[in-house]
């Protein structure tokens, strides 16, 4: 059950990450096959972020074990980033809204080109090259449901410019850029009309469904549950971090916790 060429399996067991005001989660057990939707349900500071952070390799955890890919962590935290993206943490993987669509998508393709690319790729020649990174971008943009032509200036529209649904389509199809076996999207329900909601849920079933899976950080689950493994977080101890009331996320907990816990 390790994982399939796209998506790879998930399985934690009493997992937990404590930070210097106590537990940012603790006691979590997951099992998900590979091209599972996880859907990690809690209220703000019940510690959502951190689970996602420390499943995709990026926060140490400090009790219980798990295993992304057969990847067992913490030991083997690098390989998990390696096979994990993350679409639209705040505080840790953010849009820039100052910057256009279309700049977003050039600066993500450059980097998996010079970063993310096999030595046979970077050895074809420039034309077959870019032909490979505008079909990685054009497939990317199709699976989130993003259509650039439709945007108000196309690929010249500014971040700032788009609306909620919007800019959480291109969070995901930059992620999906690097072809991840695993895509964690923080603040899934955020800001989100009921329609929005069930358009965004529908967009991350089908890439479940397409061989990916997805880890989704959510006030609420979707309204319709089928085949979703439910991850739930509790409200935190009085000890435990400390989160803001008005954004909806953890960031600040995050945030401390990585400082603590050791962010790679």
């Amino acid at each position: 059950m390790d994982s399939t060429p796209h998506g790879a399996a998930v399985t934690a067991a009493g997992f937990g990450v404590e930070g210097p005001r106590g537990w940012a989660f603790r006691g979590i057990d997951v099992t998900a096959e590979p091209g599972a939707l996880i859907a990690v349900q809690g209220p703000s500071g019940s510690g959502r972020t951190c689970l996602l952070l420390a499943l995709t390799g990026r926060m140490k955890p400090t009790a219980g074990a798990a295993e992304v890919g057969g990847l067992p962590l913490p030991r083997r935290m690098a390989a998990v980033r390696s096979v994990t993206a993350l679409a639209h943490v705040p505080g840790v993987a953010e849009l820039d809204p100052a910057l256009t669509v279309g700049e977003h998508l050039r600066e993500r393709a450059l980097l998996q080109g010079r970063f993310g690319a096999s030595l046979p790729t970077l050895l074809r020649p420039r034309r077959e090259r870019g032909a490979q990174a505008r079909a990685l971008v054009d497939g990317a943009l199709a699976a989130a449901g993003l259509d650039v032509a439709a945007l108000p200036k196309g690929v010249r529209t500014c971040v700032r410019d788009l609306e909620r649904l919007e800019a959480l389509r291109l969070s995901v199809a930059l992620a999906l850029i690097g072809g991840p076996r695993l895509l964690a999207v923080d603040d899934t329900d955020l800001k989100l009309s009921d329609q929005e909601r069930t358009a965004a849920w529908a967009m991350l079933r089908a890439l479940a469904a397409a061989g990916t899976t997805v880890l989704a950080v959510c006030s609420e689950p979707p309204a319709d549950t089928t085949g979703v493994v439910l991850v739930r977080t509790g409200r935190p101890e009085p000890d435990a971090i400390d989160a803001p009331e008005d954004g909806g996320h953890d960031e600040e907990g995050a945030a401390d916790a990585l400082a603590e816990a050791g962010r790679a």
